[in-house]
């Protein structure tokens, strides 16, 4: 029986370890324990986080009887006592809930020796099946990614990365920090270990981070890789008839492409070495012009070793639907729809407490389109919070109040801020004390600047600015008008449309609405996602602010690069 099933076994093993690694799902998992020998001693609690499509989505825990009285260190360790355990299940007894929560999920651990030890032990003891799950490191993963770092502990990462770190030393707690930290891993991964699937996964992190290790392996290669820089840019394995078989972009293009060349490099990356004649490179400006050059690149020649990108990560923006009555909500995607896109926002949920702030001190509508035909007011309008769009439609006042709107997500609050004053006076003279705090707490949030946390302060798809972006060893400017994209000496355009675009808006006749296509909505979300990761990194010019282009070049600290 059991050779049956052997193979059945192995292909699921198999099914699991070639899923993209940012598809798989991930039971992040931490033990609490009487001491540090999983032979002698025992379980007292287990977290488990699930992710699943790069977020956290669900979570375990339990308090597990250990049979044996719990040391005082670790009482005073983990707040965990003898009466939290007393009447706790036994591991035997909460192993099911275990094996149906993590299922065929990859588990993850910081220290996986340590806490895989414990299930290991426990499940001998009780004579349960030991899971075969395959199985992530974060200590390990920490040694590659962050070699520099001092110590790798779970502790000096969520510090290094400035992750919250809630309920210390709790299984819970701990599972949740190792999550955030595994996320926060992802990027650099595919970036820069071209890590691909969930076996090129397991086997980085059990590869040496020894600078020895690096090797070239082809002689013809080694003059093309001496000419490097350490510079931003996008690098090019070519074959032998000179066609581009991989296209790949850096911050550090001597730093990326040395991975290639490494006794520890993984599998893809073996592979391109091994067929690679060639190596070839363009420097930009930033790590920014250099992604969007590589995505752009990749569509022109399709090598075979490029996976062309088909997701964006997830943006938060607040959305003025002008669909029939316009009216405010919130939106993961940015589009040109004819809709205005404020944003995008660092989360989720920001946008909703905006959102909620916009409900209660303006009067547009919240009701969707279903509702709003049916032509019946609804208690919001009694309680002026909406101006009954659905019954009396009056196109200037209702304009007004999303003009108000308008100027509220530009940055200025004072409006609002006097509205909600107001209003929480009225239900405090009303005795309507918890109403009044909630009101209060709105106004905290403006206080606390909530509405200037996007990247710009003019609607996405309107927005006419100069980014400039801080980096080495010169900056990097962004001209977006209108929703296009341009990019200062970007080699892929015509080098003088950046100036062109300048020139044509201080002198009135641009037109960038009537070349609006799919790639600059690419460009575009591109920039976002990559913009708001690096907001300390940029500078915003907003056009509106300067007369003319050499009003705007004296105001900018790299002047003369910008007019060259």
């Amino acid at each position: 029986m059991n050779l049956i099933k052997l193979p059945v076994m192995i292909k699921k093993e198999i099914e699991i370890k070639e899923i993209p690694f940012e598809e798989a799902e991930y039971s992040v998992f931490d033990f609490e324990t009487t001491g540090t020998s999983a032979k002698f001693e025992n379980v007292i609690q287990i977290g488990i986080v699930r992710i699943k499509n790069k977020k956290i989505v669900d979570t375990f825990s339990s308090y597990i009887n250990p049979g044996k009285p719990i040391p005082y260190f670790i009482t005073t360790l983990t707040g965990i006592t003898n009466s939290d355990v007393e009447n706790a299940p036994y591991f035997d007894e909460v192993y099911q809930k275990i094996k149906n929560f993590v299922s065929n999920s990859v588990l993850v651990a910081h220290n996986l020796s340590f806490d895989f030890s414990f299930l290991k032990y426990e499940c001998l003891r009780f004579n349960l099946k030991i899971l075969d799950n395959p199985a992530i490191c974060t200590l390990k993963l920490a040694k590659r990614i962050f070699p520099d770092l001092q110590s790798k502990s779970l502790g000096s990462l969520v510090k290094f990365l400035k992750i919250k770190h809630r309920d210390v030393h709790t299984g819970l707690g701990d599972a949740t920090a190792t999550a955030k930290v595994f996320l926060r891993m992802f990027e650099q991964l595919k970036s820069n270990f071209d890590i691909y699937t969930v076996d090129d996964l397991i086997k980085v992190q059990s590869f040496s981070s020894n600078a020895k290790s690096f090797r070239i392996i082809k002689k013809n290669l080694v003059e093309d890789f001496l000419q490097i820089p350490d510079l931003p840019g996008v690098y090019f394995f070519k074959d032998a008839r000179d066609k581009i078989i991989y296209i790949g972009k850096a911050k550090s293009l001597k730093e990326r492409v040395k991975n290639y060349f490494s006794n520890n490099a993984v599998r893809k990356a073996k592979k391109i070495v091994q067929q690679a004649s060639k190596l070839d490179f363009i420097i930009t400006n930033s790590e920014l012009s250099a992604l969007i050059a590589e995505t752009e690149l990749i569509k022109v020649h399709n090598p075979k070793f490029n996976v062309l990108l088909k997701k964006y990560p997830n943006n938060y923006f607040i959305r003025i639907n002008k669909n029939n009555i316009a009216k405010v909500e919130p939106a993961t995607k940015f589009e040109f729809d004819g809709n205005d896109y404020f944003g995008p926002y660092p989360n989720r949920l920001i946008v909703h407490k905006l959102k909620d702030i916009i409900d209660q001190t303006f009067q547009i509508r919240e009701c969707n389109d279903k509702e709003l035909k049916k032509k019946r007011k609804c208690y919001l309008y009694d309680i002026k919070r909406c101006l009954a769009p659905c019954i009396n439609y009056e196109f200037s006042s209702y304009n007004e109040e999303l003009e108000k709107i308008y100027d509220f997500l530009n940055g200025n609050n004072q409006s609002a801020v006097n509205r909600l004053l107001l209003k929480m006076k009225l239900l405090s003279e009303q005795k309507k004390y918890e109403e009044a705090a909630e009101i209060r707490d709105l106004v905290q949030n403006i206080l606390n600047q909530i509405h200037k946390t996007s990247i710009l302060s003019e609607p996405l798809n309107k927005a006419k600015v100069l980014i400039e972006i801080d980096s080495h060893p010169k900056s990097d400017f962004l001209l977006l008008i209108d929703g296009k994209v341009f990019i200062k000496n970007f080699f892929l355009e015509n080098k003088n449309d950046f100036d062109y675009a300048i020139d044509d808006y201080f002198s009135g006749t641009i037109s960038i609405n009537e070349s609006i296509n799919e790639t600059n909505l690419e460009r575009l979300k591109i920039s976002l996602t990559w913009l708001l990761k690096n907001k300390t990194r940029i500078k915003i010019h907003y056009l509106r602010n300067y007369k003319t282009k050499e009003e705007l070049a004296m105001n900018l600290f790299y002047k003369n690069y910008f007019m060259t």
